[in-house]
């Protein structure tokens, strides 16, 4: 019997099949969204790394174009829901596979600079203990952002001065952020047990091992985690070597890492994550919730009862129907 579920939301997304978000065109975009579609997804968000003005301009005229191409045919692409800017404000400590000499500090005019699409959700990963940072989520907040702490090293203070500014999300738990040691709560402790913050995973079994992944899901409660992807430009491509972000990187058996040994995004789909989920011992309504339901509310878009994606019992697409 198939496995019917509401099509995927993927909030975090760097780009497949050859095509980075960050010198995307919108024809890469639209292929990117074809190529997510036969994946399940049903709607994403173009995630840019720190960059240049220039290039935030010119992916983001790129998305403008490709949301308005969705928009005035049908079509079986995945939906581009916005924009996601990931560590423009970040940590340099806890920089992962980003780009520190792009990294800025907020003073009050740099949102000025972050070029924004026309239509779709708003969305940016910082760190909070950077300088200006818990007034750049107020700020953020208040022009409609949504805010959401990663590549950081806070402190709890810092946390709960960055919740009541108006983040009330984490970014890619456990990487890229302080763990959990008996006498610190770290990043990750405080986002487990602060019960008004939600976060999302990469759920690819080499990002957090499975049994961490079930203990973090079911200890904070399914109601509040999302599945992401963080897919690259490789994801699709299998194993190889290639150029990302200014540097190689390489994909060995599904994993990917940068010349300076961080692990740079990953290269699997939520329907990768989806299965993992399942695997792990999630039952389909929940992976629904963190695959679907709970993105979408973290965006505030409603989800279609047109967007479907069907599976076969061995967890094999068997169609995606969008809108």
């Amino acid at each position: 019997m198939a496995i019917r579920l509401p099509g995927f939301i993927d909030i975090h997304n760097h780009g497949a099949i050859g095509v980075d978000v960050n010198s995307a065109t919108a024809d890469g975009l639209l292929h990117v969204s074809e190529f997510l579609a036969s994946q399940g997804v049903a709607g994403w968000l173009p995630t840019l790394v720190p960059d240049s003005a220039e290039a935030y301009r010119r992916v983001i005229d790129a998305l403008d174009d490709a949301v308005e191409r969705q928009r005035v045919r049908t079509t079986s692409q995945a939906r581009i829901l916005g924009v996601h800017y990931e560590g423009v404000f970040a940590n340099e400590k806890m920089c992962g596979a980003l780009r520190p000499e792009y990294f800025r500090k907020f003073s009050g005019r740099e949102l000025d600079d972050l070029p924004t699409p026309q239509y779709g959700a708003k969305m940016m990963t910082l760190a909070p203990e950077v300088e200006g940072g818990v007034e750049l989520i107020r700020e953020l907040t208040r022009s409609g952002w949504i805010a959401s702490i990663g590549h950081t090293h806070a402190d709890v203070a810092t946390l709960r001065a960055a919740l009541d500014a108006g983040a009330k999300h984490l970014t890619h738990f456990f990487n890229a952020m302080s763990g959990i040691h008996h006498r610190e709560l770290g990043v990750a402790g405080w986002g487990i047990t602060e019960k008004d913050v939600s976060f999302d995973i990469i759920a690819d079994g080499k990002h957090i091992a499975p049994e961490m992944a079930v203990f973090a899901c079911r200890t904070k409660g399914i109601e509040s985690v999302s599945l992401i992807s963080d897919s690259v430009a490789p994801t699709g491509q299998g194993d190889g070597s290639f150029e990302l972000w200014g540097e190689r990187i390489s994909v060995v058996n599904g994993t990917t890492q940068n010349e300076r040994g961080s692990i740079a995004g990953s290269v699997i789909t939520m329907l990768d994550a989806v299965r993992s989920m399942l695997c792990w011992g999630f039952s389909v309504e929940d992976v629904a919730k963190m695959a679907s339901h709970n993105p979408a509310r973290l965006l505030g878009i409603k989800l279609l009862d047109s967007d479907v994606v069907e599976l076969t019992d061995g967890l094999e697409i068997v169609r995606t129907v969008i809108g």
